[in-house]
């Protein structure tokens, strides 16, 4: 089976737009780069751009599971693996840049892995990582049997390891660390409502989307307060203005609510609701439309 064919061996759209969409970051920095555009330090600015596109592919390949689930969009299995070997690659690219940016000197590397703390749990996320990549084959899934679902669930931790690493590592904007870990606990949220209450997606995505929105909020104010001192009241005011974007907080609360409704929209539509509703509001409209004296006559 290649990136462009399903089992089956036909040609797959959808694996090849995604295998398309992996490659476009890699494509992206390499231009940058190229164009000199990642300057004055362009091996550390890509080092910290191929560590991001591995954390936000590693968040995407987690919502695949409950978006195949509530989408019933059953062909969302065949990118799953792909997105993870993706996340695999660009933390292994990630690494790489850490070695050119210490000249190759793997002894110099080593020494800061060891004193460095940050370091030592982006290595453990990384490894964790290489594990997953290594076993994700048909031929692994097959040998390990039951042990590989048990194993593969740790890509939940490996995700918490690396969204610290990145917290830890960018000191003073956490805004995107902020963003990507609102999105992930937003996931967990969501999975923890449908394994305890059995409640419909919609709704399990609006309360999960409050509950992640708050704890991001929370998780923004605490970090900025304890790391750079500023009062926990002030981030919590910048979420009310827009003038230089939506805060983590926001975009999180509107990735909830955006895919509750996609959710109900399509329930709706197979339950025939929202054929009512277009009907009621066409002859709304019709109504409207008429005359005053027709419309008191009617009346």
């Amino acid at each position: 089976m290649t990136p462009f064919t399903d089992r089956t061996e036909r040609f797959s759209a959808l694996k090849t737009a995604t295998f398309a969409g992996l490659m476009l970051p890699a494509l992206w920095i390499g231009w940058r780069y190229g164009a000199g555009d990642l300057a004055p330090l362009p091996v550390k600015e890509a080092l910290h751009l191929t560590g991001l596109w591995s954390l936000r592919l590693l968040v995407i390949c987690l919502a695949l599971t409950p978006a195949q689930r509530f989408l019933a969009w059953p062909k969302l299995a065949l990118v799953r693996r792909m997105v993870g070997l993706g996340a695999a690659a660009y933390a292994g690219a990630h690494l790489s840049l850490y070695v050119v940016m210490q000249h190759f000197d793997l002894a110099q590397v080593a020494s800061e892995i060891l004193s460095r703390r940050y370091l030592q749990i982006g290595l453990l996320a990384l490894l964790g990582l290489a594990a997953l990549a290594s076993t994700s084959t048909d031929a692994a899934l097959r040998r390990l049997g039951a042990r590989w679902k048990t194993l593969h669930k740790a890509v939940y931790a490996i995700t918490g390891l690396g969204l610290l690493h990145f917290f830890m590592q960018a000191k003073i904007d956490v805004s995107a660390a902020v963003l990507l870990a609102g999105l992930f606990i937003l996931l967990m949220t969501y999975r923890l409502v449908l394994a305890r209450r059995p409640v419909s997606a919609s709704r399990a995505l609006v309360f999960a989307g409050l509950a992640a929105a708050a704890a991001t909020l929370t998780l923004e104010c605490a970090w900025y307060g304890l790391a750079s001192g500023i009062s926990p009241w002030r981030v919590a005011a910048a979420n009310l203005h827009i003038v230089h974007g939506p805060r983590p907080a926001v975009l999180v609360l509107a990735t909830g609510l955006a895919a509750a409704l996609a959710v109900w929209v399509r329930a709706a539509s197979k339950t025939g609701t929202m054929k009512r509703i277009w009907t009621c509001l066409n002859r709304r409209s019709v109504l409207d439309r008429r005359p005053a004296s027709a419309r008191s006559s009617a009346g």
